[in-house]
């Protein structure tokens, strides 16, 4: 850093610490950890670790989201408005409205388990780059 140069009547005192009208000090490390060891959330939220984060959360979250909601008004409005079609025998008493709504069931085990790998593969080494980065205790 840049550091000025003292003025002829200047003089360094023992006491006190003197600059310079100039004079750039060392930037303070920012502390993502106060006095009391609880995270600044503030300032994490600011950081690149914490947007990538964030963006891989969401690009995961709100498709399967659509997803699943969409499958799920459809199995409601066809049971509600298309009884001729959930009607229609697949094997013996088992019909079409009964198979989507076991589909119901497996649509949420699909998700669940494929964000449980999503997670494991992009968002906990994301995670854990952000807290070595905060030290931010786990």
């Amino acid at each position: 850093m840049t550091k000025a140069m003292w003025s002829p009547g200047e003089t360094q005192h023992e006491d006190r610490e003197f600059r310079g009208f100039a004079s750039f000090g060392d930037p303070e490390a920012l502390s993502y950890v106060d006095s009391n060891g609880k995270p600044n959330f503030a300032l994490i939220r600011q950081t690149d670790e914490f947007r990538i984060l964030r963006r891989r959360l969401t690009t995961f979250i709100f498709p399967m989201t659509v997803l699943f909601l969409a499958s799920y008004l459809t199995f409601v409005l066809l049971s509600a408005y298309a009884r001729d079609v959930v009607s229609i025998k697949v094997v013996g008493v088992i019909n079409l409205g009964i198979l989507l709504g076991l589909g119901q069931f497996v649509t949420s085990i699909i998700i669940t388990l494929g964000y449980a790998r999503y997670a494991k593969r992009r968002l906990d080494p994301q995670r854990k780059l952000l807290a070595e980065k905060t030290g931010v205790e786990e």
